[in-house]
């Protein structure tokens, strides 16, 4: 069987399956407004203990990242991510994600040259 680009195409259409554009939008909204809206209640309890805004903010960014990091580690993350998509690169948890994820996954080529020189891999 000779098959050129437009026909291997069309073969393949046969096997492709279809994405559920909308119900991925609704999760992805859903689960990365829970994200923001779970940042937000941190942002208020913060100013709320007396901490001045400025440093609140950045407080409310490294407590993002120290749970996402630590859900990353256990693995928690990853299924969020399945059912978000997108939705959990819109906040900064994606960038914690993205920096914890090759440190996990070339922790056995030691601590230096697996998660030390592979951390910052994708940033």
């Amino acid at each position: 069987m000779n098959l050129n680009a437009s026909t291997y195409k069309k073969y393949m259409k046969g096997y492709e399956k279809r994405s559920p554009v909308w119900k991925d939008c609704l999760f992805a909204f859903l689960i990365g407004g829970t994200i923001c809206t779970i940042a937000e209640l941190f942002f208020r309890i913060y100013l709320k203990i007396g901490i001045p805004e400025v440093n609140v903010r950045v407080l409310t960014s490294v407590t993002i990242i120290v749970i996402t990091a630590v859900c990353t580690g256990l693995g928690v993350f990853d299924r969020i991510a399945k059912i978000a998509g997108a939705g959990t690169l819109v906040p900064i948890s994606g960038f914690a994600n993205a920096v914890v994820s090759p440190a996990i996954d070339n922790k056995a080529e030691g601590m230096v040259l697996g998660v030390g020189a592979k951390m910052f891999i994708i940033a």
